[in-house]
């Protein structure tokens, strides 16, 4: 939306404030920002529950259909070495992913809290969560 919005806009530059404010008014450019801020809002949840070296790599798949969306939906070229790139970080993902986890999952007080796996490996006496057992 980003991409289409600012190509109907044109050039503008940082130096130029005006031009930067006008481009936003943009109503492709105005819903890619909010698409933005919406992605910024799940990214932090997901990190508050999960490993960074696991929802970094969730988010590289974006790249896959943003190069899909440029292709087919915006007409524009995408070379081979880009789609050769873009194999790499999905094989990439593969590897992270398939990795064990480092944050385990406390209950206390009946609430679910992350936490590192390490911690409950040093005697503290809470539940803990791991792959939807409860254990003490």
């Amino acid at each position: 939306m980003l991409s289409h919005g600012m190509k109907q806009t044109g050039n503008i530059s940082i130096h130029n404030l005006q031009g930067v404010f006008l481009a936003m008014r943009n109503p492709w450019v105005a819903i890619g920002i909010i698409l933005l801020l919406a992605f910024f809002a799940s990214y932090m949840n997901a990190l508050s529950w999960a490993d960074l070296t696991y929802v970094l790599p969730a988010t590289s798949l974006g790249y896959v259909l943003l190069a899909l969306v440029a292709k087919f939906a915006l007409h524009e070229a995408v070379s081979p070495l880009r789609w050769l790139g873009i194999v790499f970080i999905s094989g990439g993902v593969g590897f992270v992913a398939g990795g064990p986890a480092l944050t385990s999952h406390e209950v206390q007080d009946g609430v679910e809290l992350p936490c590192l796996a390490k911690s409950a490996r040093h005697g503290e006496s809470s539940q803990e969560v791991v792959s939807g057992e409860v254990r003490r």
